[in-house]
């Protein structure tokens, strides 16, 4: 994938790849970005993912009475971003049991990894307590291409 990546980002390979830039709101003092903002740009990379998959999350939690809350998450901050830098969060679904997905994410410069992260998210019913995934979103989660190497990283918006 060479053109820009549109604002909700796209699907290669198997992996969702999100363009992020990096604004003033998301730095600390020392003009880095402030560790919890991976966090954020991963949560949008989540949902950007699942909306090219055609599963918007406020259309999941009305219609299918289903949504997500993170159960478990690791991070593994490498380096930091900047001011104006322009990022890449690479999202990958690793496994899918019956209320709960494995999720691996990247945020990167260039091909700099700067934060690899990973989640456990788990499907709640309007009750907040666990429900299976919908049938049509395991459906649309096999249909992606299988695990491997994330794909190099497109050309960002300039």
């Amino acid at each position: 994938m060479s053109e820009p990546l549109p604002r909700s980002g796209a699907i290669s390979g198997g992996v969702h790849l999100l363009p992020v830039r990096v604004y003033y709101e998301d730095t600390d003092a020392a003009g880095l970005v402030y560790y919890v903002n991976y966090l954020k740009f991963a949560e949008r990379g989540r949902t950007e993912m699942l909306r090219c998959m055609g599963f918007e999350q406020e259309r999941m939690r009305h219609e299918l009475g289903f949504f997500f809350v993170v159960r478990n998450c690791a991070v593994d901050y490498r380096s930091a971003a900047r001011l104006d830098d322009d990022l890449l969060v690479a999202t990958r679904l690793i496994d899918a049991g019956a209320a709960t997905l494995d999720v691996t994410q990247e945020v990167r410069r260039r091909d700099a990894v700067l934060a690899a992260l990973t989640f456990r998210i788990a499907g709640v019913g309007r009750d907040g307590r666990p429900i299976r995934l919908p049938a049509e979103l395991r459906t649309a989660i096999q249909s992606l291409a299988p695990a491997g190497s994330p794909p190099t990283p497109p050309q960002l918006h300039g």
